[in-house]
C-alpha cells in the first residue's frame, strides 16, 4: 500500500546556510502577507477571493519589483502562495478561520520546498536542498521511498530541523487477535482494560525549579532592555536567555513526545483493536 510518510531529522547548517534559511523564511513570509492583504481587500470588495493562478502570475512581476526575492528558492515562494490559497479554500468551506498574517516574532519559523528535476536527495549523512546545497543532518534512520517535499524549520531554541515527505510502500502488521480498551485519567495517565495502569509522567514538574529560575532571569533581562530603551529583538542578552528557556521547554516536550510515541507504538503492534471512550 502506497502512503505518504514523513521523516524528521535535525539539521546542522553552516553559518552561510543559516543566513540563507533565514532569508528564505523571510521572503516566504513576505509573499504570504503581501498576497493575504490583496486577498482580504478583494474579499471585502467583491465577497470572493483571488485564485492561486492569478497570484502566481503576479508573483513573477513582484520579483522584478523586489529583486531580493530572486535570491531564494523560488519553489518555497510558490509553496507559501499555495498554502495561502489552500487556507482560503478551507475558509470558504467553513473548515477553518480566515488565514492571518505571519509574524517574524512567531517562535517557530519554516518554509516548504518541493522536488523538481532531482533537486533534493539524501547523500550519506547530508541532504541536498534547493539553493542550500548539501546540509549535514543527524540521520537516525534510512529514508525509504521517493522524496516529495521538505520543510525546513527553525525552533525557538535556535535548532534547525527538516521534515521530509516521501511516497513509500508499507505492509500491514501481522494480526495479533487481541484488543484493548483505554480510559485516560488524571491521577493515572491511562487505565487499560486488562487491569494494568500507566503512571502520569510529570515531566514539567521535574524541571519546574530550573524553569522558574531561568524564566525569572528572562523577565529581568526584558525589563533591563526596556529601561535602556532597546527593542527586545536587538537585546542580545535577552535573546540569549530566551533561547535558553526555549531549550528547557523543548527538552520537556521531547520527553513527553518520546513517552507518547513509545506507548502508542506498543499498543498498535500488540493489538488489532484499540477502544477509547467517546466523551
Amino acid at each position: 500500500m502506497l502512503i505518504n510518510k514523513a521523516y524528521k531529522f535535525r539539521l546542522y547548517p553552516s553559518k552561510e546556510q543559516e543566513i540563507f534559511i533565514a532569508k528564505t523564511i523571510g521572503c516566504s513570509r513576505f509573499v504570504f502577507n503581501r498576497f493575504l492583504g490583496q486577498w482580504n481587500d478583494t474579499y471585502q470588495e467583491t465577497g470572493k477571493g483571488l485564485t492561486y493562478s492569478s497570484c502566481s502570475a503576479q508573483l513573477t512581476k513582484l520579483k522584478k519589483e523586489f529583486i531580493w526575492l530572486k535570491e531564494v528558492d523560488s519553489i518555497a515562494l510558490q509553496s507559501s502562495l499555495k498554502n495561502l490559497a489552500d487556507s482560503y479554500t478551507r475558509f470558504f468551506k467553513k473548515q477553518n478561520k480566515a488565514p492571518r498574517f505571519k509574524s517574524k516574532k512567531n517562535p517557530v519559523q519554516s518554509y516548504t520546498t518541493k522536488v523538481t528535476n532531482s533537486n533534493m536527495a539524501i547523500v550519506n549523512n547530508k541532504i541536498k536542498l534547493p539553493k542550500l546545497g548539501l546540509v549535514r543532518l543527524a540521520k537516525s534512520r534510512e529514508v525509504e521511498g521517493r522524496i516529495l517535499s521538505a520543510t525546513v524549520r527553525r525552533n525557538p531554541s535556535g535548532k534547525f530541523f527538516v521534515s521530509i515527505v516521501v511516497k513509500t510502500d508499507v505492509q500491514p502488521l501481522k494480526k495479533t487477535e487481541s484488543s484493548i480498551g483505554i480510559d485516560l485519567g488524571i491521577k493515572d495517565f491511562a487505565v487499560f482494560s486488562d487491569g494494568h495502569k500507566m503512571d502520569n509522567h510529570t515531566f514539567t514538574a521535574k524541571m519546574e525549579k530550573k524553569l522558574k529560575r531561568e524564566q525569572r532571569k528572562l523577565s529581568r533581562r526584558a525589563l533591563n532592555a526596556k529601561n535602556n530603551g532597546m527593542n527586545l529583538l536587538d537585546a542580545k542578552n535577552y535573546q540569549k536567555q530566551k533561547r535558553r528557556v526555549a531549550r528547557l521547554h523543548e527538552r520537556v516536550m521531547n520527553q513527553r513526545d518520546d513517552f507518547l510515541h513509545k506507548l502508542s507504538t506498543d499498543l498498535i503492534k500488540n493489538h488489532d483493536i484499540v477502544c477509547i471512550e467517546d466523551l
